[in-house]
């Protein structure tokens, strides 16, 4: 009998699973559960997004496209980047298209990370980037950022990180989980860290389109910055099309040459008919950008007050769809004890912080990627259970 402790990866075997799927699998079987778990627009992908991707089909264009995606969407890209947020790349040569976000993130990770890098990271973040690191055989380096800072990364802090082993730095903002943003002012700080070193910045800007009061500043837009950026992004957020799995890269050529590859061997190219839906989303959907984030905010806000009637402190996130409450309401529970009781005894699901990183401890995450209706009911279960642990 063959023994599986000599056939798998040690370094897969090591790696934790998602916090967020152990407690998402939770909710299997549970009747009558409100879940504000998940970071996926309830919004439907608008029509005429949805329609182009059928012509495509129907029209018989199931073949496969260039490696780095169709020319036209990889232009369709460039001229978005342009016109939103004022980055300038040339489509043929520094933008591939990928499956998601995610494939975006594992490409540029892998094309610049040997083994023994180390690789910076602010957390709390989003649960990939501390994994893929190790499958790599680098060394994450984590920074805890803080409540008190608006969960920014700090120009000090990353100062402290750096040795002469860092070849990365993630730059995880509009931020999952907490909702916080960097702001020009935040990120010219950072910029000045770095200027004179060959550290490369992976700037995850999935939630660009998602900011509230002030637009996205991407750090690649700063002096001497584009060439030591990469920029991952995707339509899954800004335009609700989650299930299309189609994301993409904007980088220097240099480094885009070199994540090609890696590309070409994975992945081919992403599903022909996403990419055409992509098309039509980048070249014609800047209003529904705009509808959908007035949604948004006013869940926001809406989560917000109904927070601080609760008497769970929150700082006020500034961006993506989620806030990241304190659980203060009570000093004898962990985070995972509180979601684990809130879901069992109201009904209720939310993310503990922890799934985010050890710094999420005394926090949870709330999505707010729901509709009215449902963030109202989930707010009274929340209120009932804070009134009884209280008692």
């Amino acid at each position: 009998m063959i023994n599986y402790e000599n056939v798998l990866s040690q370094r897969t075997v090591g790696i934790k699973p998602s916090g967020i799927r152990k407690f998402f699998d939770l909710l299997d079987g549970m009747d009558d559960v409100i879940s504000l778990t998940v970071g996926q627009p309830d919004f439907v992908t608008p029509w005429h997004i949805r329609e182009k991707a059928i012509r495509s089909i129907e029209d018989g264009k199931t073949y496969y496209t260039a490696n780095g995606g169709m020319p036209a969407l990889r232009e369709a890209i460039a001229g978005y980047l342009g016109r939103r947020f004022s980055l300038f790349y040339d489509g043929d040569n520094e933008i591939i298209v990928t499956v998601g976000g995610s494939e975006a993130i594992d490409l540029a990770m892998r094309a610049i990370i040997d083994p023994g890098d180390e690789v910076i990271i602010p957390m709390p973040s989003y649960v990939c980037y501390e994994p893929m690191t190790q499958l790599l055989g680098a060394v994450p380096v984590i920074i805890n950022t803080k409540n008190e800072n608006a969960f920014k990364l700090t120009a000090e802090e990353l100062k402290a990180a750096i040795t002469p082993k860092t070849k990365a730095l993630i730059l995880p903002f509009p931020n999952n989980p907490t909702g916080a943003v960097m702001d020009a002012e935040d990120l010219k700080a950072i910029a000045e860290v770095l200027k004179d070193t060959d550290i490369v910045v992976i700037s995850d800007e999935i939630y660009a389109e998602l900011t509230y009061g002030k637009r996205h500043v991407s750090i690649a837009s700063l002096e001497g910055m584009r060439e030591r950026t990469i920029l991952v992004s995707g339509v899954s957020k800004a335009y609700a099309m989650t299930g299309w799995r189609l994301g993409y890269i904007a980088a220097p050529k240099e480094i885009t040459k070199q994540m090609l590859k890696i590309h070409q061997y994975a992945i081919m190219c992403a599903p022909t008919a996403s990419q055409f839906a992509a098309l039509e989303a980048f070249n014609n959907a800047d209003e529904d950008i705009e509808y959908m984030r007035a949604q948004y905010n006013r869940r926001r806000i809406m989560l917000l007050e109904g927070l601080e009637t609760i008497g769970m402190p929150c700082f006020e996130p500034k961006g993506a769809f989620y806030v990241f409450p304190q659980i203060a309401c009570s000093d004898k529970m962990t985070s995972e004890e509180f979601c684990n009781r809130l879901l069992y005894e109201n009904s209720l699901a939310i993310v503990p912080g922890t799934a985010f990183g050890d710094c999420g401890e005394g926090f949870a995450r709330i999505s707010y990627a729901y509709s009215v209706k449902h963030i109202s009911s989930a707010l009274e279960r929340l209120e009932d259970f804070v009134k009884k642990i209280k008692k």
